[in-house]
Formats: structure tokens, C-alpha cells, sequence
């Protein structure tokens, strides 16, 4: 429920009472009592539903931008009138959204001040950064909590749907002056760690998990932003808290940027083009679902000449953002697919593997492990080690040469024979 308080010129106060009682609406009028070219202060409960639609017709009465009007939210109106007023509006529209106004002010309010910004930016980028060298997702976790990337992407949709060009201009700018700021950081705070040897000198940073998982996206990472687009322009529009949405988007933005900073501060081109993709496709997917959203929410600009102008830039946003992120999920294609012939390379070895064994009653696989290069796009293993327990004095077969042979597969396999003792 919402309280609309709006002052009225000099000359419209009939107009609008009559306005209100023709659409059946309870009203409250009070005099203006300052020197402005105002006369009335009209209070009007509505649902939330209610409150675009009675503000659009106010404004072809003349209700112009000049006029103060404040919506509040209110927790309880106690009238038999306003209970049918709430069922009319529920049987007339099929979504409960707030209002443009409303939306507007929230997506401001979304948008924190530029210092702040680039303060919680950094650190969040730092406390990343320091969790996907210690290998801790806890920590990686908690970096995504303080992140205040939620704001700027929403704000963007926002400004383009309702052709707000200052709120547009700054949540873009906002964006990639956070993502900016994100892998610059990370990347200085990942060199001083090397330099100062806080972590064990030489050590392969494509070796841990939490960095190695982000060097090569497939498809589920598109899913994961387009998904969180999705919840952010739904928390927004319906009033709901976007503070777990903006944990979201941080899972989409923060740790990816910070493994671009590894990778920029080690020197592996590989990592940091992987996860510079990746971050670039979620920048990308946040904003396209969001912009959908928004616009299928039924979202325009307050004045309907400004409609079309509307209607197109959002459309053609739209279809740039989903051009390009079609050509980079290319690469996320290519990542998917060579992921899967690589496992299905490694299991048809396994597989045979253990057919060879099964053969020799004195044989017993102990351990089967498949070791494969730093290219995403090169999934299949390049060396496998196969550990063999053997009884002892027992003879030990051409394991790896039989097994090259079956599998006809480029990989080197190197068969490792541990006595074992049976009963």
C-alpha cells in the first residue's frame, strides 16, 4: 500500500477531485499554505499496483514535474472503500510491480556514493583475491557479501528503459569503473603477495582449485548471470530487499576479476583471458536479462513521445548485448564441449583400464589419475598415471603399451606397480 501526497496549482483542484472520484479513489485535500503557486496537498491511498497508472493521469491533467510528490509507504489503511479499490487493481493487472516513480527513486537509491564505491570495490577485490590464493571458498564467499556491484547494473536497465539518461550514464560509468578497479587491485595486492613471498615461492597458481575453476567457463557461468540479472530487476520492481540479489552479482563479477588480477600479476595470459571472458559475459548477461525484464514489466519513459525513442534504444541495447555475449559464449562453447570430450576420453581409458585388469586375477587398480595442460580449449588429459597393486613375485604385464594400444589415444600413461600383501 502506498500514501501519495502531491500538491496541486493554483486552478486544478477541481479538476483533480473530480479526476478521483470518477476512478473511485479515497482522497484527503488540505490547503497549501506556503507562497508557491500551489493551493491544495492532496492524500491519496492506493495499492502499489495503482499508484503509475493515477500518477499518469494526474500528469495529463497538467500535474507537472514542478509539483512536490512524495510516495510513502504505508502498512495499514483501515476502509471498506480501499479493500475494493485493492481488489479492482488486482483483478486489472496481472503482476504487482511498483511504480516507475518508485523505481526510479529505488535504482537511485541503489547507487552509492562514488568513494564508498571504489573503497568497497577494492577491498571486496582484495578479500577475494586473498581467498583464491589460500584455496578457501569461505573466504571467497565473504569478499561477495561487501561487493556494492548490484547497484550500478540495475541502475543502467533502469535509466534505459524509462530514458533517464543521467541514471543510465552513471550506472554504466559505475560499472566499469568498478570492474576496472576490481582487477587493478588484485592485480597489485596478487604482485605484492608474489614479491613478498607470502605465499610458498614457485607455487602453480592454475594448481588450486578455487583459481583453476574459474580459467575455463562453460555455459552453467552464463546461466548463473543471466539468472542474477533476472532476480535483481525482480527484486527492484516488486520492492523487494536487492541485498541477497547484489550477493549474486558479486558471485558473478568479484572472483573472476580477481583471478584477472592473478593472472595479470603471474604472468599467465591464459588465466587472465579466461576469466576476462568470463567477467565480460556476466557484465554483459547482468545488464541484457535485467533490460528484459524491465521492459517486459511494462516499464516506459513518463511522457509517451519519449516512448519510442525509448523503445528503441532499449531494444537495440538489447540486441548489442546479446550479440556480443553470442560471440563470446563461442568461447564458452568451445570450453563446454572440449570439457566433455575430455572426460569422456578420460572414462573410455578408465574404462579400459580396468577391462586389462580384470584380466589378471593378481592385479588391483589403487589409484587412476588423469593430468591435462593449461588450455581451456584443450580439455583431454595429457598424462595418465595408473597405480597397480601386484602380489608379490607375480609377473608384471605391458600394462601401458596394451592400454595405448586399445585406446589409440595422443597421452603419455605410465603404469606404477605397488606390492600389496594378500590373505
Amino acid at each position: 500500500m502506498r500514501l501519495v501526497q502531491i500538491t496541486i496549482p493554483t486552478g486544478k483542484r477541481d479538476t483533480v477531485r473530480r479526476l478521483l472520484e470518477e476512478e473511485g479513489f479515497d482522497y484527503t485535500f488540505t490547503d497549501e499554505t506556503s507562497d508557491r503557486e500551489y493551493e491544495t496537498v492532496a492524500y491519496i491511498p492506493l495499492p502499489k499496483a495503482g499508484v503509475e497508472p493515477v500518477m499518469d493521469k494526474l500528469k495529463a491533467l497538467g500535474m507537472n514535474e514542478e509539483a512536490i510528490t512524495v510516495v510513502l509507504e504505508a502498512n495499514t489503511v483501515v476502509s471498506a472503500h480501499f479493500e475494493e479499490l485493492e481488489e479492482r487493481y488486482e483483478e486489472e493487472t496481472s503482476e504487482e510491480r511498483i511504480a516507475r516513480e518508485e523505481l526510479r527513486s529505488s535504482a537511485n537509491a541503489l547507487l552509492p556514493a562514488r568513494r564508498n564505491y571504489v573503497v568497497l570495490t577494492v577491498v571486496s577485490a582484495l578479500v577475494a583475491t586473498a581467498g583464491l590464493l589460500l584455496n578457501s571458498a569461505a573466504v571467497v564467499v565473504g569478499s561477495m557479501v561487501i561487493a556494492p556491484l548490484v547497484g550500478p547494473a540495475l541502475a543502467a536497465s533502469v535509466g534505459t528503459v524509462i530514458d533517464d539518461y543521467e541514471l543510465r550514464v552513471r550506472g554504466v560509468a559505475l560499472q566499469a569503473l568498478g570492474v576496472g578497479c576490481a582487477i587493478a587491485s588484485a592485480a597489485i595486492f596478487a604482485g605484492i603477495v608474489q614479491f613478498a613471498n607470502l605465499v610458498p615461492p614457485g607455487i602453480d597458481v592454475l594448481s588450486i582449485e578455487q583459481v583453476r575453476e574459474r580459467l575455463a567457463p562453460d555455459f552453467l557461468a552464463l546461466v548463473i548471470a543471466l539468472g542474477a540479472g533476472v532476480a535483481g530487476a525482480l527484486s527492484l520492481s516488486t520492492g523487494v530487499s536487492a541485498a541477497l540479489v547484489g550477493v549474486m552479482i558479486a558471485v558473478a563479477l568479484i572472483p573472476p576479476a580477481a583471478v584477472v588480477g592473478i593472472g595479470i600479476a603471474w604472468g599467465e595470459p591464459t588465466l587472465a583471458l579466461g576469466s576476462g571472458i568470463l567477467v565480460l559475459v556476466n557484465v554483459l548477461s547482468i545488464n541484457m536479462a535485467a533490460l528484459a525484464v524491465l521492459w517486459y514489466q511494462g516499464y516506459r519513459p513518463d511522457s509517451w513521445f519519449r516512448a519510442s525513442d525509448a523503445r528503441m534504444q532499449t531494444l537495440t541495447r538489447i540486441a548489442v548485448l546479446a550479440g556480443v555475449i553470442l560471440v563470446l559464449s563461442l568461447f564458452l562453447g568451445g570450453v563446454t564441449y572440449a570439457s566433455y570430450q575430455g572426460a569422456l576420453e578420460e572414462e573410455t581409458i578408465r574404462e579400459e583400464t580396468e577391462a586389462i585388469l580384470d584380466e589378471h586375477e593378481e592385479l588391483t587398480m589403487i589409484e587412476f589419475e588423469a593430468e591435462r595442460d593449461d588450455n581451456p580449449l584443450q580439455a583431454s588429459p595429457d598424462r595418465v598415471v595408473v597405480t597397480v597393486g601386484i602380489e608379490p613375485g607375480a609377473e608384471r604385464p605391458p600394462i601401458a603399451s596394451e592400454l595405448r594400444e586399445r585406446v589409440g589415444a595422443d597421452v603419455t600413461i605410465e603404469v606404477r606397480f605397488v606390492e600389496i600383501q594378500t590373505e
